[in-house]
């Protein structure tokens, strides 16, 4: 074994390092270790890289000492850190020449030995010496592809190995630091200085005589994860050829479609199964082999992280776990959040063509493909006749619920992460670009105008890939969302390792369902006002608005009571024996009115008055800054039989969900509180609705009473805020707003060319800023466990579903955070890797 300070021969004992040399390097090594036939090969550290790209060389001679075959033929491989970050291409066949071809010629055959020789001339050319690609596709012949490359380079093509191995490591190691792959690699999550290794290897004949070539194997689905062999052998080939072959290649396991490798050589094909046996027992994963077979005998060129899709990659975890190759801990480790949301929700085939009309945010994860409808009655229309369609709006509003509901995504002009669109897009699982400000959306003439100059109206299909904020041409082939006993099995593992809860804001029978399908803790936020939205119920909602006298009012009140009770009731069976959350009445009354004339001659039908008494009567409730006027806890105060009625059909659902058997104590949430009095005006009013209830039903129950954080005061003041209330749940939206003085929904007009800039290094309302919104969290639940030390404290924000927001919440001393049922398996997973994270334990 020779180390140098230049390169180290890979053996069973050398000192390689994966953050030295790279991980195909280490990979090498441990492949060595196991006794499997690896062709001779040399590891050069990043260190020497770093030195070549600079002009420096290692000592050629002694290197190429190494490999005493003769011929000499090798191939250089890239060694990165981490196989993610990339790396430049293989370049196959070093030291072919004059002489190689030669003999080749006379061992290999002519037409073996002239299309390897010509292969390599036009590699080195074009991916080496950087020449223009076209004068070499027409070259038939060797001596004419070297007398193009010597017109082209204006220099001799080199027959020394040292010069051709001396170009191509200072090609790589240059590529390597070129501004473009540095930029590429940091995107995923390298850092700036990460090194890059290479590893020189002796090449195998997979085109010598007898039974000779090359081939790819990986022994799970890279769909499923399921067991399976897959892959393929070309004979007379070298490295990858086998991939690019198509109906050329041989299957490896018997087929009916055609020959074998298992058939061919059934010895081999068995050896080649032991080794990738081997190699999911020993490196502890599931990994894709380059195989080179020379005369019938095996070499193993190399072993990668085998490629996956989202469910393959939790099935292959789960299943390592389950044969006892890695600990539970790891395998729950090993699964990113952003994977458990791919797999989630449907999303467009890898290998679907994209026409990529426009870009926005992407808001909430999947893919959908429908026809464009403007209006929220169309996408109803559609619904009825079983026709997919994207709902387009510039933005939407309370209104557009409805709409949303029908539609399978939904595209805005405007908005951001938190925008309206986003938010309940996202609570119903449906896929959603927002913010797509190049797209230009005329409610008026019904079409949507793209970059392109593209115009699409009404009923013309486009697909949504909200996973990456792209919107398509078209319709799109689809991946159908499969969540097996492999997901169940992580979640299970999850829920027994992470020590913060995880709860679901849920608003109805649908959400509840499906939040307590994914092994929910209970409900940490339900928005009672989106109960409101049905055409029946928003009615009365308007009725109760326009009221002239406390007593209409009541009388309104009085027929929504039996709609809320009823839905509380199935909330608190369909969540038994779990907490339920319950947010009061929080927007400001006049969302629930139209905006349009269509919508506002309805309105006066059915209220049966003038459109200009409507009309007056909505201008009269508009607001400069709705955000900041008449909603919430003000509303609560200001008109109080709203909260009380809300009161009472919570309480007369308690008793009626009790009677049934269910085990459950309501948690009333009062939302924009700034001040205690606040709490304590609204808490005495509760109070007595609940004796009331008590007195009436003659039951006895108990609730608890806390307060939504959502203003700087409130957290700053949270103290004696907790002494009022048995909990103090942080609604980082709003939070975020005020903190920033942002509109959540105007602020992705301009917040890309903010992260750009470097003024916030995230969109704060994407990532919990945790510098500025944080500290207010941190000051606010300090405060409150001060004052009350049993106080529990949560966060309801949209940051609920943010795995570093999870962290920062546990290392906070939250109770749970609280986020879209959609979002609570990826909740989950990273509550389970912020615990192991704290505890040093990934296995």
């Amino acid at each position: 074994m020779l180390e140098t300070p230049g390169f180290t021969e890979i053996t069973p004992t050398a000192d390689i390092a994966a953050n030295r040399f790279g991980r195909r390097a280490k990979c090498l090594q441990r492949l060595v270790r196991m006794g499997l036939p690896v062709p001779r090969t040399v590891a050069i550290p990043f260190r020497t890289v770093r030195e070549i790209a600079e002009g420096g060389m290692p000592d050629l001679s002694t290197m190429l000492a190494q490999f005493d075959t003769r011929p000499l033929l090798l191939s250089v491989r890239s060694s990165s850190e981490a196989a993610d970050w990339g790396g430049p291409g293989a370049v196959l066949g070093l030291g072919m020449n004059d002489a190689v071809h030669q003999w080749g010629r006379e061992t290999l055959g002519c037409e073996q030995a002239d299309r390897f020789y010509l292969r390599f001339i036009r590699s080195f050319a074009i991916e080496t010496m950087r020449l223009d690609e076209a004068p070499f596709l027409d070259a038939e012949t060797p001596a004419e592809a070297v007398r193009i490359y010597e017109e082209e380079a204006e220099a001799p093509f080199p027959q020394d190995v040292r010069d051709q191995l001396a170009a191509v490591l200072r090609s790589m190691a240059r590529a390597w630091e070129g501004t473009s792959a540095r930029l590429l690699r940091q995107a995923k999550g390298a850092p700036a200085d990460a090194g890059l290794g290479l590893v020189v290897q002796r090449m195998v004949q997979g085109m010598g005589a007898g039974q000779s070539g090359s081939g790819v194997v990986q022994f799970v689905s890279p769909v499923t994860g399921e067991p399976q062999v897959t892959g393929r052998y070309l004979g007379q080939a070298l490295g990858r050829d086998a991939l690019r072959a198509g109906e050329k290649a041989m299957y490896l396991t018997r087929d009916p479609r055609g020959p074998s490798l298992e058939e061919l050589l059934p010895e081999v094909f068995a050896e080649l199964c032991e080794a990738g046996a081997q190699c999911r027992r020993r490196l502890r994963e599931e990994m894709q082999v380059e195989f080179t077979i020379d005369q019938g005998r095996l070499y193993i060129l190399d072993a990668v992280r085998c490629p996956r899709d989202a469910r393959a990659t939790v099935a292959i975890a789960a299943g390592l776990a389950r044969d006892g190759i890695i600990p539970r801990a790891e395998a729950v480790s090993r699964v990113t959040p952003a994977t458990i949301g791919r797999l989630l929700h449907r999303q467009i085939a890898p290998e679907a063509e994209r026409a990529v009309l426009a870009r926005g945010i992407a808001a909430s994860p999947g893919a959908a493909s429908g026809r464009v409808v403007f209006e929220s009655a169309e996408a109803q229309a559609a619904l009825a006749r079983d026709e997919p369609c994207i709902l387009v709006r510039r933005e939407t509003t309370p209104d557009d619920v409805r709409g949303m509901h029908a539609a399978d995504g939904v595209l805005t002009e405007r908005g951001g992460m938190t925008s309206h669109a986003a938010v309940i897009a996202r609570g119903l699982g449906l896929p959603c670009v927002a913010g797509a400000t190049s797209v230009q959306v005329d409610d008026r003439l019904g079409t949507l105008r793209f970059p392109d100059g593209t115009v699409l109206r009404a009923g013309d299909e486009i697909t949504l890939d909200g996973t990456a904020g792209e919107v398509l041409r078209g319709r799109a082939e689809m991946l159908e969302p499969q969540l097996d006993g492999a997901f169940g099995d992580l979640m299970s593992w999850s829920d027994q390792i992470r020590d913060i809860g995880v709860r679901a804001n849920a608003d109805t029978v649908g959400d509840a369902t499906l939040a307590r399908s994914f092994g929910v803790d209970g409900i940490g936020l339900c928005r009672t006002e989106h109960m409101f939205f049905d055409e029946a119920r928003l009615t009365v909602m308007r009725e109760m608005i326009f009221a002239e006298n406390p007593q209409d009012r009541a009388a309104a009140l009085e027929r929504l009571l039996p709609m809320q009770r009823d839905d509380f009731t199935e909330l608190f069976r369909i969540m038994d024996g779990l907490p339920v959350c319950i947010r009061l009445l929080d927007p400001p009354l006049h969302e629930f009115l139209p905006s349009e004339g269509e919508g506002i001659r309805a309105l006066a039908e059915a209220l049966d008055r003038p459109i200009s008494e409507v009309r007056a009567r909505i201008r009269s409730l508009q607001e400069y800054n709705p955000m900041l006027g008449m909603r919430g806890v003000r509303l609560g105060i200001s008109v109080p039989e709203i909260y009380e009625m809300q009161a009472r059909a919570i309480f007369e659902a308690t008793v009626d969900a009790v009677a049934q058997g269910a085990v459950i104590v309501p948690e009333i949430m009062i939302p924009l509180v700034t001040a205690r009095k606040e709490v304590e005006l609204v808490s005495r009013r509760i109070e007595a609705v609940a004796a009331a209830v008590k007195a009436e039903r003659g039951a006895k129950f108990g609730y608890r009473l806390g307060v939504m954080v959502e203003t700087p005061r409130a957290a700053l003041r949270a103290g004696e805020i907790a002494e009022t209330a048995a909990f103090l749940s942080f609604g980082t939206n709003d939070l975020t707003q005020m903190t920033y003085g942002l509109s959540r929904d105007d602020a992705g007009r301009f917040m890309s060319a903010y992260v750009n800039e470097g003024v916030y290094p995230e969109d704060p309302f994407q990532t919990l800023d945790v510098d500025g919104v944080g500290e207010l969290l941190l000051l606010g639940a300090r405060r409150g466990r001060e004052a009350r030390a049993s106080v529990t404290l949560a966060l309801c924000g949209e940051h609920g579903g943010n795995p570093e927001s999870i962290a920062f919440c546990r290392l906070a001393g939250f109770d749970y955070v609280s986020c879209s049922p959609f979002r609570v398996p990826i909740a989950k997973l990273a509550a389970a890797q912020a615990t192991l994270l704290a505890r040093g334990d990934a296995g």
